[in-house]
C-alpha cells in the first residue's frame, strides 16, 4: 500500500494536467474511507478550494477516476486502497476586464445598447475565450455601468448569438433593462413585442416555401453539439422554428447542387435552434462545421469560382438580420436590422449566377 498520507492530495504527472485543463491530483482511500461516499469524502479532501456540488459536478463530468477509470456515480462507496484520481479544472479569472476592441453600435441610451455583433466575435468569456470577447468590449465601452448586471461573467447579457453567428443583439445597462429584457427573450415574444429573425444560406430547396420545425432538442453524444432527441428525454427542450424560403438558386437546373436563401423566426432560444433544425429537415446551413459536415461534398457539384469559395468558406453562413423589441423604460417599439455581412453577400450573389 501507498505511503501517501490521505489527508495530504499530490499532484501527479499526467498529459491532460496543463495550463487549460488543470492540475490531476491523485488520493488514496484509507482504511477509515472504506464505506464513505466518494463525493463527500472528496469534498472533505479537497475543501475548501472545491465545495461538494462543485465535485460532484466534476465526477458527473467523468473528471474523476477510480484504478483508471471515470466513475460517475456520486454516491459510489470507496473501498480502502483504492487509488482515486481527479482533474481539477484550473482557476478561472475572477472577473473579465475591459478591452479597447471595436464595436458596430446600432443604439445606445442609458438603459440598453443595440450592436452588430461580427462573426468570429465570442460573446461572453469561458473556456478557451477568456478574452476578446464582446463582454469585454463592452466593459471597456461602458464602464462601471454593466457592473454586477446578470452576473459577473455575463454581465449585461440577456441572449447571445453563436461565435460564428453574425447579426443584432441586444444588451442591457441597468438592473430594469436587464430584467424586463430577459423576461421578454424568456418569452420568446409571446405575450409582448420581441420579434428575432435570420437568414440562412442553406444546402438544397425545401420542398414548402414556408415551415415550421418542431423538435425537441438536447445533448448530442459528444455532449458538446445538440441533436433532435425524443420529448421524453431528461435534457429534452421543446424548440420551434418558423422559415420561409426567400430565394432559390439553381432551381431550373440539374447540373449542379441547389442552395436557398432562408429566413428563419425563432419561436424558442435553444442552443444552435436554427443550425440543428434546418439540418434534421435536411436543408443545413452552409458552411456549418457542426451540424453540416455530411454535406461538404456538395461543394463539389458546383463550378468554379464557387466551388473554391464554399470549401473556403470558414463558417456557418447565418445571419440575425432583425430584432425588434419593447424598449424597457419607455415602452416604445424599438427594431433593428443589419444588413449581411460582406463575406455571406459575396456568397449569395455567387449562388445567384447559378
Amino acid at each position: 500500500m501507498s505511503a501517501h498520507n490521505e489527508e495530504t492530495p499530490i499532484l501527479i504527472e499526467d498529459e491532460l494536467a496543463d495550463e487549460e485543463s488543470g492540475e490531476a491530483v491523485a488520493l488514496e482511500a484509507g482504511t477509515d474511507a472504506a464505506g464513505q461516499r466518494l463525493d463527500q469524502w472528496l469534498a472533505a479532501r479537497l475543501g475548501p478550494e472545491l465545495s461538494r456540488s462543485r465535485v460532484q459536478a466534476l465526477i458527473k463530468q467523468g473528471a474523476v477516476s477510480i484504478a483508471g477509470k471515470p466513475v460517475l456515480e456520486t454516491k459510489r462507496k470507496l473501498i480502502s486502497g483504492e487509488r482515486i484520481e481527479i482533474l481539477v479544472p484550473a482557476p478561472e479569472p475572477a472577473e473579465p476586464q475591459g478591452e479597447d476592441i471595436p464595436l458596430d453600435i446600432l443604439y445606445e441610451d442609458d438603459e440598453l445598447i443595440v450592436i452588430n455583433k461580427p462573426a468570429g466575435l465570442v460573446v461572453h468569456p469561458g473556456a478557451g475565450n477568456w478574452t476578446g470577447t464582446l463582454v469585454n468590449a463592452l466593459i471597456h465601452h461602458c464602464g462601471d455601468s454593466l457592473s454586477g448586471i446578470g452576473g459577473v461573467k455575463r454581465p449585461g447579457i440577456v441572449h447571445r448569438l453563436d461565435k460564428e453567428t453574425s447579426g443584432v443583439m441586444v444588451v442591457a445597462k441597468t438592473d430594469r433593462a436587464h430584467r424586463a429584457l430577459s423576461e421578454a427573450f424568456a418569452d420568446h415574444g409571446r405575450t409582448g413585442d420581441l420579434e428575432r429573425a435570420y437568414l440562412a444560406l442553406v444546402w438544397g430547396i425545401p420542398q414548402r416555401p414556408t415551415g415550421t420545425i418542431e423538435a425537441h432538442l438536447g445533448r448530442a453524444a459528444d455532449r458538446v453539439r445538440r441533436a433532435v432527441v425524443p420529448e421524453g428525454r431528461d435534457d429534452a427542450r421543446h424548440a420551434v422554428t418558423h422559415f420561409s424560403v426567400v430565394e432559390r438558386f439553381g432551381e431550373d437546373q440539374q447540373a449542379f447542387a441547389t442552395a436557398s436563401l432562408v429566413e428563419c423566426r425563432l419561436e424558442t432560444g435553444r442552443t444552435h435552434q436554427i443550425r440543428v433544425h434546418m439540418a434534421h429537415i435536411g436543408h443545413p446551413v452552409i458552411g456549418d462545421p457542426d451540424y453540416g459536415q455530411a454535406f461538404r461534398t456538395k461543394a463539389n457539384r458546383l463550378p468554379e469560382p464557387l466551388k473554391t469559395k464554399v470549401k473556403a468558406f470558414p463558417r456557418q453562413a447565418l445571419h440575425a438580420w432583425l430584432l425588434e423589441f419593447e424598449h424597457p423604460t419607455t415602452h416604445l417599439t424599438m427594431r433593428f436590422e443589419a444588413p449581411i455581412p460582406g463575406d455571406m453577400e459575396e456568397l449569395v450573389g455567387d449562388f445567384r449566377k447559378l
